[in-house]
């Protein structure tokens, strides 16, 4: 029966339907097309136009050329079945459009499944990269296996799966129209004795079998270059990487596999299915052999068999989270009494981190309140102040549109508070008479109170908590900050942006594309925009930074620092990651990611009030940073070329120092025999930072001081290690992260003869003190509330002093301040008021001489492995001006009396009480 086409459209036709087509595809995609046009002009902004085009070439372009390439493969298989099958697709135009079409799809949805551009883009962008390690199994560099390797095994599945997927439609399109063909009856309801389809014969097609031989092949490849896998192997807690029996079995079994797979393939050619099939036998062999050279032969012998081995897990890993470059460790003979030289220790002493970073967040909230603003995070820095090395923590005033309330309309969102404004700064160790952090910039307009430091752009426009988008140089007046007037009224005090950060929105064809990008007609419809306003997007820093470089890994809290020219500028560390390494352990962070190999390979800068951003190599050595540089020349800088005034600030991450610790306090163990047994495993130091909390592993701690046989103060990362399920000190790891020694680890190993406490055993120490104890139980009980920091564990002169600073805060208002500080060095615990009273008490104590008037000093004795406890009651040491004494606690009495301190002036009444009784 003929079949009556219809007649070919007029051209008028054509071009009225391309035209609808068009329409509804523009109304379709309009978003996305928009959002496309804002990216183009984001990237522009930034200068970084070329790495977009890259990027976009890297991601898409290979799946693309898969994509043809699978899609001729699937459409000749197609072609040829049809051949088989007695008939062409000239033979039927309605069926072939539409095969050709679903061809298409299978051969898209099939190529993105199995391409990864970014493999590719690795492979081109690494291949010709070094790096100093080699595997001691294959001997290969790491570039073979960051870069190589994926790539070899994505083609050799992308091949697979050209085999597999034109296979089977190869024999679906020969057997369905062979169907058709030799049974008109098929399909349309007849009934069809299964026992005649034996007729069709098998399927010997010359497609057919090549395919089969191309997968054949494949499966080759694949056993053979399955080798290198087994260095990634997971053994539980004994290792990771090639052991015995994998050197010994599997990988000559690999080996075997892949030419049985060969000969599998040269038999399909002759003909010889069946011995092709029998192939397959040595699976079975593969499958029973290893588990059973295990248990027989291994197990029983473990230690002795797999020791090489071990001593290959141990180097690998250390050299993968580079403990083993720029790092040294050292004998620190501590002893746990010893001598303190206050005045050779002065940069030490003078930079004691007495305000712990959330009691801080706390108080500024309190102290230096502006609304709409807050303090998201609080950073811990170092400045050069008054010509001396300071440690100081920084809070940024960040803009937080929850607190517009009502007012969170869209003028007031998008055109009004567009900005956070300034910052608090102070000095880590001072406090105020009154126990809070002494200021070095603050308020607004901000004050700068100190000649060291000065601030000309205090808006910050880039953070890490704005709101978006935002337009600036808009005919609505941008604001700033509150102000007080003479009359006693308050004001706002408005500003007009004048940087260069966003992208114009001029034209009319900028605001339209903008409104349906983002869904917001507000945009099109406002009189605010004028010929100058500019569009600012992914204004924090971590989308920012994640959006220009998604294959570096960034760290969730960057810190913001002042410049020599009063800028403020965020630095944030990122970090190059891979599971590649051979024989390493992986780990994992709090985000999820997993990983064997980590390097802190770039820094970079977002300016606050522009939005630049710069990425600087602070690794040359690591091949996969090394590879992105090639594939983005544009978007990285190397590290020598950073500012000096931005260099100063940079500093060890603790992300990675974190990682480094978790590894180290296994992998310090280097003899295979002791790492087997777990002889001498280490933990992170422990402590609760609070009456009744759980005890939590330290975090680590920030700090300036001279190590030991240094002669200059310098900004340091510290953290305590302890015996496993012990709580004394057992070692010390630190990160230099000044000048030239940026990066450098140090671990001071304790000797095992000295017992010395650690911070959850100084815990138990201030607790259990009757007199320590009886204050936080009063303080507890009348409307306040006690906050413990963290234990700082100071090295210092062959000894280690430990600082407590104890805090105190309103029930009704969370403004914690500074109540007590308590120092511990040995079996001498000194507490007092302020730090300097406590410094004093414990230097007389090491002198032998009374204590200062109304001071305490108490003498205890620390047990050694799980705890510490007082082994008589303590001996309270004072002068003997008793009336001076009293006069003192008066003082204190009145002075807290006047500030509504009435817990702390019932404590000095109590004190006057047991003066007069003496």
């Amino acid at each position: 029966m003929a079949i009556d086409f219809p007649r070919r459209r007029s051209r008028p036709q054509q071009r009225v339907a391309f035209l609808i087509g068009l329409v509804v595809v523009l109304l379709f995609f309009s978003r996305s097309i928009c959002a496309l046009i804002l990216d183009y002009a984001w990237w522009g902004e930034l200068g970084q136009v070329p790495t977009w085009i890259r990027m976009s070439a890297y991601e898409y372009g290979p799946a693309l050329a898969a994509w043809l390439i699978l899609f001729i493969v699937l459409w000749i298989s197609h072609a040829r079945g049809l051949k088989h099958g007695g008939t062409r697709l000239g033979e039927h135009r309605l069926y072939a459009r539409l095969a050709t079409l679903g061809l298409a799809l299978v051969s898209l949805v099939i190529a993105l499944s199995l391409i990864d551009g970014w493999t590719v883009a690795r492979f081109f962008g690494g291949v010709s990269t070094t790096s100093g390690y080699s595997d001691p199994v294959f001997g290969r560099s790491l570039t073979f296996y960051f870069f190589e390797l994926p790539f070899y095994s994505m083609l050799i599945n992308f091949v697979t799966g050209c085999a597999l997927a034109g296979g089977i439609v190869h024999y679906a399109t020969a057997r369905g129209w062979q169907l058709r063909r030799d049974f008109p009856g098929f399909g349309t309801g007849h009934e069809i004795d299964l026992r005649e389809l034996r007729g069709l014969g098998t399927l010997e097609s010359t497609m057919f079998k090549g395919l089969l031989v191309l997968f054949l092949l494949a499966l080759a490849a694949e056993f053979w270059i399955g080798r290198f896998d087994y260095l990634f192997s997971d053994h539980g807690n004994l290792m990771s990487g090639v052991d015995y029996v994998q050197q010994n079995i599997e990988l000559p079994m690999q080996a075997v596999k892949a030419f049985a797979a060969l000969l599998a393939a040269v038999l399909v050619i002759a003909g010889r299915r069946k011995l092709a099939i029998a192939c397959a036998a040595v699976l079975i062999i593969d499958w029973a052999l290893p588990p059973l050279v295990t248990s027989l032969y291994v197990k029983p012998n473990e230690l002795a068999l797999e020791k090489p081995f071990l001593a290959r897990h141990i180097e690998a890993t250390r050299s993968a989270f580079g403990l083993d470059r720029r790092a040294h460790e050292t004998e620190f003979s501590a002893q746990k009494e010893g001598h303190i030289d206050f005045a050779k220790n002065r940069p030490l002493l003078d930079n004691v981190r007495l305000w712990d970073w959330r009691a801080f967040h706390d108080t500024l909230s309190q102290s230096q309140p502006l609304r709409p603003y807050t303090y998201a995070n609080t950073d811990i820095d170092r400045y050069t102040i008054d010509g001396k090395l300071r440690q100081v923590l920084l809070a940024p005033r960040e803009l937080d549109s929850s607190q517009l309330s009502d007012a969170r309309q869209w003028v007031n969102s998008a055109l009004t508070f567009t900005h956070g404004y300034g910052l608090a700064l102070a000095e880590a160790s001072r406090i105020t008479s009154t126990g809070l952090p002494v200021l070095l910039v603050k308020s607004a307009p901000i004050e700068v109170l100190t000649p060291s430091l000065h601030v000309t752009q205090p808006e910050i426009y880039f953070a890490e908590t704005s709101h978006e988008p935002v337009f600036v140089r808009t005919a609505q007046p941008e604001f700033n900050y509150p102000s007080t007037k003479n009359t006693g009224g308050t004001s706002d005090v408005y500003t007009r942006y004048e940087g260069r950060g966003g992208f114009p929105m001029s034209s009319f064809g900028m605001r339209l594309t903008a409104a349906i990008a983002e869904g917001d007609a507000n945009i099109l419809l406002t009189n605010s925009l004028t010929p100058e306003s500019r569009m600012m997007i992914r204004r924090r820093v971590p989308e920012r930074l994640s959006t220009l470089a998604g294959f570096i890994t960034w760290d969730t809290d960057p810190y913001l620092v002042i410049t020599e020219t009063g800028r403020l500028v965020w630095i944030v560390d990122g970090y190059t990651t891979s599971e590649s390494h051979p024989y390493s352990r992986a780990i994992g962070l709090e985000s999820g990611v997993r990983f064997n190999y980590i390097r802190n390979s770039v820094k970079a800068t977002v300016d606050a009030y522009d939005g630049d951003v710069h990425m600087y190599i602070f690794d040359d050595e690591d091949p996969l940073i090394a590879a992105y540089q090639r594939l983005f020349p544009e978007l990285f800088t190397p590290g020598a070329k950073m500012p000096a005034d931005l260099r100063a600030h940079v500093r060890a991450p603790e992300v990675l120092f974190r990682a480094q610790a978790e590894i180290f306090r296994t992998y310090h163990m280097r003899d295979p025999e002791s790492f087997f047994n777990r002889a001498d495993q280490w933990d992170v130091a422990t402590g609760t930072a609070g009456q009744g909390g759980q005890p939590q592993p330290v975090a680590p701690t920030y700090m300036v001081m001279t190590l030991p046989g240094e002669t200059q103060p310098e900004f340091l990362l510290m953290l305590p290690f302890t015996p496993l399920n012990k709580q004394n000190l057992i070692g010390l790891m630190l990160a230099r992260c000044d000048g030239p020694h940026l990066g450098e680890l140090v671990f001071l190993d304790l000797p095992k003869q000295q017992v010395i406490a650690g911070p959850l055993q100084i815990e138990a120490l201030i607790n259990q003190d009757q007199t320590i104890s009886k204050d936080l139980t009063l303080w507890n009980q009348q409307g306040s509330q006690v906050l413990r920091s963290q234990v700082l564990v100071l090295p210092i002169d062959q000894t280690f002093l430990y600082v407590a600073p104890i805090y105190i805060r309103a029930s009704e208002a969370s403004m914690p301040q500074l109540q007590m500080v308590v120092l511990v060095m040995g079996n001498t615990l000194v507490f007092a008021d302020t730090y300097e009273q406590a410094l004093a008490q414990l230097d007389a104590a090491q002198k032998g001489v009374a204590a200062p008037p109304g001071q305490t000093t108490t003498q205890t004795t620390t047990q050694t492995t799980t705890g510490a406890q007082p082994a008589s009651a303590p001996v309270v040491l004072t002068g003997d001006a008793r009336v001076d004494e009293v006069r003192a606690h008066l003082k204190r009495y009145r002075d807290f009396a006047a500030q509504g301190k009435w817990a702390d002036a019932g404590k000095e009444l109590e004190a006057i009480e047991a003066a007069v009784k003496k």
